[in-house]
């Protein structure tokens, strides 16, 4: 017997920016697919026409394209309604699908008496007990229907083997008939999003676990509809370091801005699906790489929490281990021409690649000297008098250091500090032994010049 390919999807509302906790569900269908060899399709739920902008629908592509997610069909709802109505209509024909007048104020109404008397606020389906010349008197006084999908009675409790919590179970007995169709006949998300997956032939569902309580209406409607009722695995919601909900209408921590502000895309993935794992978080990379790495059952089932902080460590791990030729065409567009000895001495002090810049500005001046105490004065006339002459390589710093020690006595701080600090203008940085070859004798000596004339205030 032939096994059915692995087919998953991703589902966002072109209604905003995708943000990384919307990473995180993307990713993790797309690793699915990659680890089963199967196809990932990128679906916009774009029927609420109100919100949905084509200017989130081509961020959207574009975000994903970023991470390295490539699917495998793209679709969008808008281009489906025939679908959804021929669906529809075949729940009508048999009675799953039923009008029902209640306005909203009615139903609160409703919802406020049913608690005042120890009920639970579930609506009570009085609108199938309605005859015809009822529903034409709601329908003459200008009342559109709103329909609502039966849920099936004999079967209360809807169970599934969940793919990352394991066994569960949804009493839908406890639920209200779920609205799928508006009184203005525009569809909810519930019934376009399962004809697409039954439609699309999707074998399985990886979502966020705050859609648990929906997967039991889920499958009685695929059952009502004739479909497979694919797998379900619920994953971990990613919240803020302090437990907040990320928000894509607010632009938190959106992927736009972090590609902006010069994250590798493999350092937001990596840390997007391992967090909330028992996987050590470490960057992968690539996407092939990182579904190795991980699968459904190793999520934990409380939140997976972001600190901004880890991704600056988990970028700075991946960017110290990347060869030249990966960067060389990204450092020739920020207006680096260094060369792979350039690369080689600074990536070690980088977080994001974007910070070369300030490198290269180092090596190739001009920098501005720093104050320097009456008593460093004789001591960098003495490191212009003692540097080697050309060609620098890399046995110049230890050379050009020796004879200093040798003629004033000073080691360690006392030797290396002023002279970093008269070649870099800073306190910290890369090996000078490195660099010192990059800046050149010329640049060298007219640096130390420089910063004796520069007196402490």
């Amino acid at each position: 017997m032939t096994q059915n390919p692995v087919i998953v999807r991703f589902a966002p509302s072109p209604t905003g920016f995708l943000h990384i906790g919307n990473a995180r569900p993307a990713l993790f269908n797309a690793l699915f697919a990659l680890r089963h060899g199967g196809q990932f399709v990128l679906r916009l739920d774009d029927t609420d026409r109100e919100r949905s902008e084509e200017r989130f629908a081509e961020a959207i592509r574009r975000d994903i394209a970023w991470l390295g997610i490539r699917p495998d069909r793209f679709e969008r709802q808008s281009d489906r309604f025939a679908a959804y109505e021929a669906a529809a209509e075949a729940l009508k024909r048999s009675g799953r699908l039923y009008p029902a007048y209640e306005t909203s104020d009615e139903l609160d109404r409703r919802r406020k008496r049913q608690m005042a008397r120890g009920l639970p606020p579930i609506y009570d389906r009085a609108a199938l007990r309605l005859t015809d010349a009822e529903k034409a008197a709601f329908e003459a006084e200008g009342r559109q229907p709103h329909w609502r999908f039966r849920l099936d009675d004999a079967a209360p409790h809807v169970q599934w083997d969940d793919l990352v919590r394991g066994p569960e179970s949804v009493d839908i007995g406890s639920q209200s008939d779920p609205v799928l169709i508006r009184g203005d006949g525009t569809f909810l998300y519930t019934l376009p999003s399962v004809v697409d997956d039954i439609d699309f032939g999707v074998t399985h569902i990886i979502r966020g676990d705050d859609h648990v309580t929906n997967t039991g209406v889920q499958i009685q409607l695929f059952q009502a509809l004739g479909g497979v009722v694919p797998s379900f695995g619920h994953i971990n919601l990613l919240t803020t370091a302090s437990g907040e909900g990320l928000s894509k209408r607010t632009g938190a921590l959106s992927l736009a801005s972090l590609n902006e502000a010069g994250y590798e895309p493999m350092a937001v993935a990596s840390l997007a699906v391992l967090i909330g794992t028992s996987a050590p978080v470490e960057p992968a990379a690539d996407l092939e790489a990182l579904s190795r790495l991980v699968d459904l059952s190793m999520i934990s089932k409380g939140p997976a929490k972001f600190d901004p902080s880890d991704l600056d460590g988990l970028n700075a791990r991946l960017i110290h281990g990347l060869p030249f030729e990966a960067v060389a065409d990204r450092l020739g567009a920020l207006g680096i021409s260094g060369s792979a000895a350039f690369w080689e001495a600074v990536k070690g002090n980088l977080v994001r690649l974007q910070d070369a810049a300030d490198w290269w500005r180092v090596v190739t001046g001009p920098i501005s000297p720093t104050p320097i105490a009456p008593e460093e004065v004789a001591f960098i006339a003495a490191a212009e008098a003692s540097l080697p002459e050309e060609p620098f390589d890399a046995g110049t710093w230890k050379l050009w250091t020796d004879r200093l020690k040798a003629e004033t006595g000073r080691k360690g701080k006392a030797l290396f500090l002023p002279l970093r600090r008269a070649l870099t203008g800073l306190d910290h940085g890369p090996e000078l032994a490195a660099l010192l070859p990059l800046i050149g004798r010329s640049n060298t000596m007219d640096r130390l010049a420089a910063q004796r004339l520069v007196p402490e205030a």
